[in-house]
Formats: C-alpha cells, structure tokens, sequence
C-alpha cells in the first residue's frame, strides 16, 4: 500500500489541469456551509485532481469516525473510483483525501461583511505615522483605509507594488483574520493583518501599536513590498512569457503564498536553471513550458501539489491559495472599486 506522499510523487503533472477550479469548489462548500457541507458534522472525499468523489455523515467519536474515514477509501479503491489508497490516522494524512466540514472559522459572509464596512462595528478611523484615514463621527471600511495607506505610501515610493495586487491582498484578510482586530491564530499571529510580533518588530512597531490597524496594514504592506523586491526577477525568470494577464493572476499568488510561507520557500518551488533536477522546481518547469493547457491558479496550485511533503510543504499551503481565490471573489462581488478583480 502506497503512502500519501508516494501518490503525490507518482501524479504526473498534467493531473493539475483543473485542479483550482476543484478545489474551489469543495472549499467553497467548507467556507459558506454549502451543498455537501449544509450540516458541519460532514467529511468530504477529493482525489489527487481535487474532484470530488464522495462523503460521509461523522460518526461517533474521531475514532470511530478515522476508521470510517480508512474503509471508505479502501471501498473506493476496490470500485476504481481511485487508482490507489492509504490509510490515515494519528496526524498522517491518507488517500483519498479527506477534508472535515467543521471549520468553526469559516464564516465568509460575516468575514466579507466586516471587510467592506457593511459591519458598521468593524469600521475604523484614526492617524498613523503621518496618514489620516476617517473621522471619529465618518469611519471608514477595512476595505478603504487599506486603500488609503497604499496609495500613502505609494506616493512616497515606498511601494512598489501593482494596486492589481490589492484584491488578493483583501482575500488574505478576510480568510486570515475576517477583518477582526483582535484576531489571535494558533501560532501567535495577531490582528487583521495576522502578524506575528517577529514581523511587527521588523516594522519597528511599538508593542502597544501590535493592534492598531493602520499600523498593522503599513506593516503588512512593508512585508508584501519586500517579498515583491525579491519575488519579482525569479517569477520573471520563470513566468515572464506568460500572457500578461495571467502573470498578473499567478503572480499575486505566488507574492501572498510567499507572505503565508516564507518568500524563500516560494523561490525554491520556481526552480533554479542551473540545477537539474527534477525536486521543488520540477513542477514550475513544466508549467513554464505548458503553460497554455493551465490557469493561474492551476499553476499556483500544482506548483505546491506536486512538491507536499517537500520543505514544509503541506495541505494549509494548498488550501491558503484557494481559499484566499475564495475571498477575492466574494470581496470582488460586493465591490465596484476594488483593483485586480476579473
């Protein structure tokens, strides 16, 4: 019996074809509590191409539920729905992949709300660092003092960044923080940027401003800036054939997958011309060359498939891009005014 990480490595490229709009489809399920995903207490089933090949009602206990989760893909391997299967538990994650519909975070509608100000408690005003941004009695959205300190300091050039970039950038708030100030991840992250005082020191914020918002989205645009810098010439070097809307669509990917998990670990996965070999940027290679069979998010995507297990690699790199794809959009369609939607 293969392991997980042996039916990633034996997938051949070409599975990526699709591939977002898969994974779209399933997470979107996760995040709005919709079709399959109507009653939480749900697992989904995906193969390697992320269709969606089945699900089951949890049972009693994550025990029993586990064992439920390995007989069904051992009888989904005995129909030919898949090609191979491994068994999971215990933290290993097995095949076909198995995805909880109890995500207590994903509330996308509320997220949204908050981020565009149709929450009026979620409204902000305030000065920072020479930059006024609403008033007491006029609070503006999420949405617009984003808006607002990016063009602040884009007329100081201090950014560089493309304004296409600033959807994306609005995908990774609401799935990040869902535009909460007092947001705390797992791992310490803080805010409606989702910082971690490492990060917030870097900016040279005082520890009392770790909350503030404008603060906080100065910092997160410094952050993106400095991935940018660094990102740029090795995403032109692999991907600056590309029809230009395209690479405007994969590279806001690759710049907030490079703000997720480390811009070092994102320049690994283009590959270096001068190394032959077929580990980490294997798959941007060949992506490179076929381009024209993918989308964007296809590439993005496959870029990470076909390297989990690799440099830390795992499923939360995965789904960060789709469910940000997620976010942009609905932040696309409750807005007329935000910059890098479709």
């Amino acid at each position: 019996m293969p392991s997980w990480q042996q039916v990633v490595r034996d997938s051949p490229y070409w599975v990526s074809r699709g591939v977002h709009g898969n994974l779209v489809t399933i997470r979107r399920w996760v995040l709005s509590g919709e079709s399959y995903c109507e009653d939480e207490n749900r697992h989904i089933f995906f193969d390697r191409r992320a269709a969606f090949i089945g699900w089951f009602a949890n049972e009693d206990g994550r025990e029993a539920t586990q064992g439920r989760i390995n007989a069904l893909r051992e009888q989904m391997a005995a129909d030919g729905r898949v090609d191979a299967w491994a068994v999971g538990g215990n933290g290993a994650t097995g095949y076909p992949f198995a995805l909880s519909c109890n995500q207590p975070d994903a509330r996308l509608a509320d997220n949204v709300a908050r981020y565009t100000g149709d929450d009026a408690d979620a409204r902000l005003w305030g000065t920072w660092d020479g930059m006024r941004v609403g008033e007491e009695d006029a609070p503006v959205s999420l949405h617009r003092a984003i808006r607002e300190v990016y063009d602040y300091r884009r007329e100081m050039g201090r950014v560089t960044l493309p304004e296409t970039v600033l959807a994306t950038l609005a995908g990774k708030v609401i799935i990040e923080s869902g535009g909460q100030r007092e947001a705390l991840s797992a791992v310490g992250a803080r805010g409606v940027m989702q910082l971690t005082p490492a990060a917030l020191g870097d900016c040279e914020i005082p520890e009392r401003f770790h909350l503030h918002r404008l603060a906080q989205i100065d910092c997160a645009l410094y952050l993106v800036e400095q991935n940018h810098r660094n990102l740029q010439p090795a995403f032109d070097q692999r991907f600056g054939h590309l029809p230009d809307d395209k690479q405007e669509e994969l590279y806001a990917m690759l710049l907030l997958q490079a703000y997720h998990g480390g811009i070092g670990r994102v320049i690994a996965l283009l590959g270096d011309d001068t190394v032959d070999d077929d580990t980490l940027g294997g798959a941007a290679r060949y992506f490179a060359r076929h381009h024209a069979h993918y989308t964007a998010g296809d590439i993005a995507l496959g870029m990470i498939f076909h390297n989990l297990g690799r440099n830390r690699l795992g499923f939360a790199s995965l789904y960060y891009v789709t469910d940000v794809s997620i976010a942009r959009d609905a932040a696309c369609a409750a807005l007329d005014d935000l910059p890098g939607c479709n």
